[in-house]
């Protein structure tokens, strides 16, 4: 047995940065370690406010994958259950890593 806390990587669309933020402090406050998105700014205020160029975007993608590594568990936090097409490659590599997935909602069907 571990003394080691769990370690959870939130994913999903920087459009919930509210829910994302909640769901940090919630599982924050039961001990849990939290891995989440550090930089919030969704696609389409990237197209209108260039402070985020698509090599920064790719980069920062392939930084959440390592966060998806480093987790025991990933939680996808999905309001209606969106799922954007960022999130469903995060979703799909953390199945193929063999990680728990679980989501805030039902998603929607395809």
């Amino acid at each position: 047995m571990s003394d080691r806390p769990e370690i959870v990587c939130i994913c999903g669309s920087t459009r919930f940065v509210g829910e994302m933020a909640a769901a940090n402090r919630a599982l924050t406050i039961t001990g849990v370690i939290v891995l989440a998105p550090g930089v919030f700014v969704h696609a389409e205020e990237r197209e209108a406010d260039r402070s985020i160029t698509d090599e920064q975007k790719t980069a920062l993608d392939a930084l959440h994958l390592r966060k998806i590594d480093l987790a025991d568990r990933v939680l996808v936090v999905n309001p209606g259950g969106y799922i954007g097409e960022s999130t469903s490659r995060e979703i799909a590599y953390a199945r193929e890593t063999g990680k728990p997935v679980s989501f805030t909602d039902r998603p929607s069907p395809d």
